[in-house]
């Protein structure tokens, strides 16, 4: 009798500690961070940007008209806001005002981001905005990084207007945290072309354990992200924050996880 309580008691444990363990074929999770650009200008579509569910971040071109009225929104929102910083591009587009380019000393470069970072409240990180021949240009992003590194505990986005970028080498080698962009979603406005960019950023994510997608505040990009963003639990993916993304490729370990509870 002793026996066999010994053994149904054991037996019991096996089955308890069997049925904690993940199924050796579930599934990993892997991360995504969206941000949408070029918010400021339009108040209803910017909105709806704000609105779009779980944490998207909200980046606000300096010195618009609903700039102020859009990052507060987004607070409310817990998303997370940034500073869609104005640059010098390879071409002949207008970025707009508060710009920086090459044509500035130091100088006039930080007091042109206090004002840009002025303009907008409930800043928690930078990314650019074109910039395409300035991001490329070492020296003034080592320059600009060590500009950001003062003003505090701000994170840097690298949009990869540029290919030949080295705005996130230049962060990190002043300790300003930064990312990269993986993949537009919008370059083609359409919803087939957004729907296919989301399923190249989910590849990407189950690829390298993570990725970052930015868009902007197109009625097709709006419209797929507020179809897709809800299910994407389907694709054994989980949209997290930019400081948890930038978190998460800082550590050691691969940032996989065997369920989608937060």
């Amino acid at each position: 009798m002793h026996k066999r309580a010994t053994f149904g008691t054991a037996f019991i444990i096996y089955l308890l500690s069997a049925a904690a363990l993940p199924a050796a074929d579930s599934p990993r999770i892997a991360y995504i961070a969206l941000i949408i650009d070029d918010l400021g200008n339009n108040r209803v579509t910017d909105t709806r940007a704000a609105r779009l569910p779980g944490p998207v971040a909200c980046a606000v071109l300096p010195h618009t008209t609903h700039a102020v009225d859009i990052a507060n929104t987004a607070f409310g929102l817990n998303k997370e806001v940034l500073l869609h910083l104005p640059m010098e591009s390879l071409n002949a587009h207008e970025p707009g005002p508060g710009t920086l380019d090459s044509s500035m000393f130091e100088r006039e470069f930080s007091k042109m981001l206090d004002y840009d970072l002025a303009s907008v409240p409930h800043v928690v990180g930078i990314n650019n905005h074109m910039g395409s021949r300035l991001t490329a240009d070492a020296p003034f992003m080592a320059a600009l990084m060590r500009e950001i590194h003062q003003r505090g505990s701000l994170f840097f986005i690298d949009s990869r207007t540029n290919p030949e970028s080295v705005a996130a080498s230049a962060a990190h080698s002043v300790g300003v945290p930064a990312l990269s962009r993986d993949v537009f979603l919008d370059n083609e406005p359409s919803v087939a072309a957004i729907e296919q960019q989301m399923k190249i950023l989910i590849r990407l994510a189950h690829k390298n354990g993570s990725a970052i997608g930015i868009g902007h505040p197109h009625p097709a990009t709006l419209a797929v992200l507020e179809k897709w963003l809800p299910r994407l639990a389907q694709h054994h993916i989980k949209l997290i924050p930019l400081s948890s993304m930038l978190d998460l490729t800082h550590k050691e370990a691969a940032p996989w996880q065997a369920s989608l509870s937060p």
